[in-house]
This record gives C-alpha cells, structure tokens and sequence, in this order.
C-alpha cells in the first residue's frame, strides 16, 4: 500500500469519519500516502428537499460509489445506517470498525426530556422513522422536517425555529458534541436505525483485504442482523424501520421496529439466538413482523 486515496462526504462529520480511518490506516502502513477525497453526493446538493422525495436510494453513497467504480478512490467511508442493503456489483463491505453508540438523543432548551416538553412543542428531524417514533409516543408534538449537517440543526435550535431535535448520539460524540444531548431516548421510545452508529468500509470486491484488519466481529455481527432486518421487509432510509442488535459473547438480541409513517401504528419484536445466525435472526424477526400486518403499513409509506 504505497498510495490509498478514501472517498468520503463533505460534511464535517463525513470527513471526521474518514480521517480517523486515515489515521488507523497510517497507523498499520506507516509509508502509505493515506489521502482523503471529498465528493458531493445528490443528498448533500438537495438540502432543501425531503430526502423521501429525492427518489433514489443511498442519495448520501450513490457519486461515492460510482467514483469507487472508476478507481479514483480505493475506498469509501460510509455512515452503515446511509448505506442500502444491496451493494452495486464489483462492490464489497471490507470492514465495519468497532461500533459507537447506537442511541437517538434530544437535544431541548425548553425541556430536559421528551416527555416534558409542552404539548405543541416543534421537535426537528428529517428521518420518517423518528417521526413516527416520536408521534407514537407523543402525538401532541409538532414534528417538524428538517435537513442539514449536524451543526446547521443546532444552529437552527439556537435560533428557536424548533424547540428540539432528535439526533444520532454517534455523531454528535465524533464531533466532541455529546454534552449537548438533554436525554439519551430509550429504544422503547426511540429505536435507532438499521447501523446507526457503525461505519462501513466499502472497496472494490477483490480488494477487501486491505481493510479488514479494522473488522470489529461483533459489530459485524450486530449490523448484520440489522440490516437482513432491514432487507426483508424492504426497507431503505425512506421507510419508517429502525433496529438494534446486541452480541454478548456467542448470543444476539435483536429488537425491530416497523411503523406507519403518521405513527398512529407501530410494530415491534425481538428475537435472541447464536450471534453466528445474526443474518438469520434479523430476516426471521422481519417475518414476524411482516405475519403481524407490518408489510400494509410500510407500503403505505413508501413514497
């Protein structure tokens, strides 16, 4: 490895997630060139707009992937959780380093929890499977779209355009951001999305072996079971699902949500078994939920 260029977003957590993989590469290939390449993907151009309404799959991978294709990169960093369950032909996931927490997170000036914010309180998140969550649990709430990197919400709370949001407390600990967060939700509340708080590694498919030693086996695992979840029931960043699994030794814990879009149903499970089977469990919890009328309700919120 003499060179290794690594194709990332632009956004500041992007490019904070890429370096610290620059950093652990140098750290195995003291002589390497580690460089990384920021590329604008069809999420970061359409700020404005729903993602829902952009109309492709992984709009935060999809220019990443195709620069992959070409070899101007020899690797992408990827948040998991905006990576699509099917991978492009010649592409391959190298390596999924140890997992951050999973967790959603509040952040409020007017309330110290979700459930004491006041009734009408607006509550910001660009994720459908928050909305639901949230409206669920406290259908008094407005929920109120919202888009942008992590510092531009924030920015938007300090000025009072909502009252909360909701946020990934993985990216807010890799931007030295977490004393920001009022209250860590529950996954009772708030389940997290399939791979939130994981990294993916992608490379070429014949070339997976240059990152493998950042594999982190049980995170592997964990993010496995999440997203064969996520592929059963179909789902994608445009449909309200959202996962966690749990490896304890030789043991995963999978809990799975499905949920209409206005939150008015919601539909949950878990399964425990050997964490060898993680691909197993997670299409065998999705056919639990699917048994139980989860496959109307996402196909009513598919846009």
């Amino acid at each position: 490895m003499n060179r290794f260029r690594i194709g990332t977003r632009r956004s500041p957590l992007a490019l904070v997630q890429a370096e610290w993989v620059q950093d652990r590469i140098r750290e195995h290939h003291p002589l390497a060139a580690v460089e990384i390449v920021p590329i604008r993907t069809s999420g970061d151009r359409f700020q404005n707009v729903p993602i829902e309404q952009i109309g492709a799959k992984g709009v935060f991978i999809k220019e990443i992937e195709e620069a992959l294709l070409r070899g101007d990169v020899d690797a992408a960093v990827h948040s998991m959780k905006d990576l699509p369950t099917e991978l492009p032909q010649g592409l391959a996931i190298a390596a999924v380093p140890e997992r951050e927490d999973p967790a959603d997170v509040l952040l409020s000036h007017v309330a110290e929890s979700l459930d004491a914010l006041p009734a009408g309180a607006r509550v910001g998140t660009g994720s459908l499977r928050r909305r639901a969550q949230l409206l669920y649990h406290r259908p008094d709430l407005t929920v109120v779209p919202i888009r942008g990197n992590v510092d531009t919400r924030i920015a938007k709370l300090a000025r009072g355009e909502v009252d909360a949001l909701v946020l990934a407390l993985a990216g807010l600990k890799r931007l030295g951001r977490a004393h920001e967060a009022t209250q860590a939700l529950p996954p009772e509340t708030c389940m997290s999305a399939v791979a939130q708080g994981a990294l993916g590694l992608e490379t070429r498919a014949g070339e997976v072996e240059s990152l493998r030693f950042l594999d982190h086996p049980a995170s592997a695992l964990e993010v496995a079971a999440e997203r064969a979840f996520l592929a059963r029931l179909e789902g994608g960043c445009q449909v309200p699902v959202g996962a966690r699994a749990v490896v304890r030794g030789h043991r995963l814990t999978l809990a799975g949500m499905a949920a209409e879009g206005s939150g008015r149903q919601v539909f949950r499970g878990e399964l425990s078994g050997a964490s060898a089977d993680a691909a197993w469990l997670g299409a065998r919890l999705a056919e639990r939920l699917l048994a139980e009328g989860a496959g109307a309700v996402l196909r009513e919120a598919r846009p």
